[in-house]
């Protein structure tokens, strides 16, 4: 049962209220808890000469302002927390915190907790935004008013009072979401899981241990859908607390989607042949069960259908940029993980000249040579991950004889300059990184709209 918001709103009047982390996400927060009248301050390690404007404009609300160096060294005397959701419960200031009965939590956790919609939450090592569009996409072809949020969209916890019950919410989760999590969405789907994050959480344990809260805490209507083709998510399978639905696209499945013979099916029934589908590669096949799984109970194949034959992808995704000199580029700049890229590999129908590197997140590459190397023409590798890469590609020669040529370049301009170069009339070119962007680029957008102008911008 969703907790009634007025509840909040008596909770949060008058409290001596922290936000930790002044971004995109938590600039809406902080004007929503001042008109709920919550006594704010906010918390960020930029300088109020970086913050500029947002500092001023709060300042005249009472906004009061911990910044810079040691900011969180005044993170006391507060009763209620909002943490930014990449800072860990246990670090030592959110310890200190809680021991002095400060009630920590997140915007996400308490959209969820009173969120008056049906929420589908969606998690997983790869596939999540592709899959969470796709059900948005198919949500409101059917006719429903729906809402996206999570990791992508806008933050939907200001809009709460917006939202009517018969409204559907699609929320695109990660594991730092939802680590300390306590209450779990309608419909949960984990797309799969293989390790990620290494650099965030202690282990592959703890990482997975986050993502299983997205069901954790259901109730005997809700329901849970899993990847039957992943060894991690297949284990998973009994634990559910509600109904459990699979998908595959390596066998039939009784209760949920699958596909077979080139055809896509959900519950028994035919949804559209593989040709039909816009969408490039196997893994985005996947990504379609799932959200046709996920949407079963409550829309008709036709409106799947529909959307399958209409969806393009979403940028960063193996987005074509453009066709330069018989050479076609591609931009999949969120591939972050080798995980991910060797998926992305796997779309096109021949060795790609692949650019990757970047700052990788403990998370080891061997994969990325020794089942990558079938599909990489020639290998491009900049940023702090270069040698680790080129390492392992070395032990595959050393191991298996199969030489990739490889190029050390420095920049992502050296690095198409470098595949202009050495390609081919009838070459395809795709920036799959395998690493993360924060040793050159703010996130995946920037890298990826850089590299994009960077295309568009040869003569």
């Amino acid at each position: 049962m969703k907790k009634d918001f007025n509840e909040f709103k008596n909770f949060i009047k008058n409290k001596n209220v922290a936000v930790v982390g002044i971004g995109v996400s938590n600039i809406p927060l902080i004007e929503f808890l001042i008109n709920l009248e919550a006594k704010v301050t906010a918390f960020d390690k930029k300088t109020k000469e970086e913050l500029g404007e947002v500092v001023a404009k709060y300042e005249k609300q009472g906004v009061k302002f911990q910044l810079g160096e040691g900011y969180l060294d005044k993170l006391t005397g507060f009763e209620v927390i909002f943490k930014t959701p990449s800072m860990r419960i246990d670090g030592k200031e959110l310890t200190a915190a809680k021991a002095e009965g400060a009630y920590i939590t997140s915007e996400m956790e308490e959209f969820i907790r009173y969120c008056p919609a049906k929420i589908y939450g969606i998690t997983g090592s790869d596939g999540k935004t592709t899959t969470t569009s796709l059900v948005y996409a198919i949500l409101k072809a059917a006719g429903y008013r729906t809402w996206v949020g999570g990791n992508i969209g806008t933050p939907l916890f200001t809009k709460i009072e917006e939202i009517q019950p018969d409204d559907r919410v699609v929320l695109e989760l990660s594991s730092f979401q939802l680590m300390t999590i306590d209450t779990s969405t309608d419909i949960a789907l984990i797309t799969n899981l293989s390790p990620n994050h290494l650099d965030m959480h202690k282990d592959l344990e703890e990482y997975i241990d986050s993502k299983k809260n997205i069901y954790k805490f259901q109730g005997s209507n809700d329901l849970l859908i899993l990847n039957d083709d992943n060894d991690v998510t297949k284990g998973i399978e009994g634990e559910e607390k509600g109904r459990l639905y699979t998908f595959s696209r390596q066998h039939t499945v009784e209760n949920g989607a699958y596909y077979k013979d080139g055809d896509l099916f959900v519950k028994g029934q035919k949804v559209c042949s593989k040709d039909e589908v816009r969408l490039k590669g196997m893994y985005n096949i996947e990504n379609l069960l799932a959200a046709f799984a996920m949407t079963a109970d409550e829309v008709d194949v036709e409106y799947m259908k529909q959307v399958a034959s209409e969806f393009t992808g979403v940028e960063h995704r193996n987005e074509f940029v453009r066709n330069y000199k018989g050479v076609e580029f591609y931009n999949n700049s969120i591939a972050s993980s080798p995980t991910r890229t060797l998926a992305s590999l796997k779309a096109f129908e021949k060795p790609v000249i692949l650019i990757a590197g970047g700052r990788d997140k403990k998370v080891p590459f061997d994969s990325l040579a020794f089942e990558g190397y079938p599909y990489i023409k020639e290998l491009i590798l900049l940023g702090e991950a270069k040698m680790q890469i080129e390492f392992v590609f070395n032990k595959l020669k050393q191991e298996k004889g199969i030489e990739v040529p490889v190029h050390i370049v420095e920049t992502l301009e050296d690095a198409v300059n470098k595949a202009m170069e050495i390609s081919k009339e009838g070459d395809i070119v795709t920036l799959a990184p395998a690493c993360t962007s924060f040793d050159m680029f703010a996130n995946f957008e920037v890298r990826g709209n850089r590299y994009k102008d960077i295309i568009n911008e040869l003569r």
